[in-house]
């Protein structure tokens, strides 16, 4: 028996030719932007126009390319160490794409998808799982496939965020600091609509406050807010902004809940744009946690989310 997993995420520049490309793949999708075709396609090219010097400048900062594929082959490296099955990452708007990733797949029996997304939505999950089948179908392969929808309440998740929280917050007291749960943000119409997205984020982060008192960490107080909005829309809410002016300690540790592999909207986003905001408004203290990356609990959770899927 042959099997093979496979981890999806979103993807992100391998070097800053590609941000045009990702860029406009992203806008491009239907589950990002739902009008027809014909007029998605203007849009994309519209707010790829707007936001591609913009966006180049923030990938040279970081080296000239997303973080995210790297961190994305060290879990890999980490958790093919530990299972019957190889490894691949397949990017829903950069390479590895879905079609190429797949191609070295013939002989497999078996394929496991497991989305680096923690929690279910139609922009992330769905979106990728659609791609991966429409794949894998074009290609004619043959094998058993396997998916997975969300996995945010897993022990070794949040143990991860646990732990990288307490890594961030070091020797010092969390009772000096207030903790906000920072989740990328999605239109409100989204969440309307029936996306299980922000319900699954505010189950995550009663898990999490609950495994942080466990514990012993306690911290002033803990909250959620929602980063990376984009045009006009009503996004869901709080917007991160308006919760740091909010807060009324002036230390506060960030942690990117929605991510579970660092990228641009982690240490660039947030680790610079809105510390930026932190200065201006008078921190003291503002701390970006790390996603979980290759942290040996994640590992351990996709690794026993395979055993799983395998057994069931």
């Amino acid at each position: 028996m042959k099997r093979a997993v496979v981890l999806l995420n979103m993807g992100g520049p391998n070097n800053i030719d590609e941000v045009e490309v990702f860029l406009n793949n992203m806008f491009n999708d239907k589950h990002i932007i739902s009008a027809p075709k014909p007029i998605r396609m203007l849009i994309a090219k519209l707010i790829t126009w707007n936001r591609k010097e913009e966006a180049k400048s923030n990938y040279a900062a970081l080296g000239g390319k997303s973080p995210l594929v790297d961190y994305t082959k060290k879990l890999i490296s980490k958790i093919e160490t530990g299972i019957d099955a190889s490894v691949h990452m397949v990017m829903r708007y950069t390479p590895p794409y879905s079609k190429d990733a797949i191609k070295s797949l013939n002989d497999v029996d078996e394929i496991y998808a497991i989305p680096l997304y923690p929690h279910y939505s139609t922009t992330t999950t769905l979106s990728s799982m659609e791609d991966l089948e429409e794949s894998i179908k074009k290609h004619g392969i043959k094998a058993k496939v396997k998916t997975l929808e969300n996995y945010y309440r897993h022990p070794d998740y949040i143990t991860a965020t646990v732990e990288r929280i307490k890594e961030t917050i070091g020797t010092d007291n969390p009772e000096d600091f207030e903790l906000v749960f920072s989740a990328h943000g999605l239109p409100q119409k989204i969440i309307d609509k029936g996306d299980d997205y922000q319900r699954h984020i505010k189950y995550n982060v009663y898990h999490a406050r609950k495994a942080l008192l466990e514990a012993g960490l306690n911290f002033h107080k803990t909250h959620i807010a929602y980063q990376s909005r984009l045009g006009p829309l009503e996004w869901i809410r709080p917007y991160l902004e308006d919760k740091l002016k909010s807060l009324k300690k002036k230390k506060v540790i960030i942690y990117p809940i929605a991510f579970t592999i660092d990228n641009s909207e982690t240490e660039f986003e947030l680790d610079v744009e809105y510390r930026e905001v932190a200065e201006e408004i008078g921190f003291e203290e503002y701390r970006v946690a790390k996603a979980p990356n290759d942290h040996p609990a994640f590992v351990k959770c996709i690794t026993d989310l395979y055993e799983s899927m395998k057994d069931s």
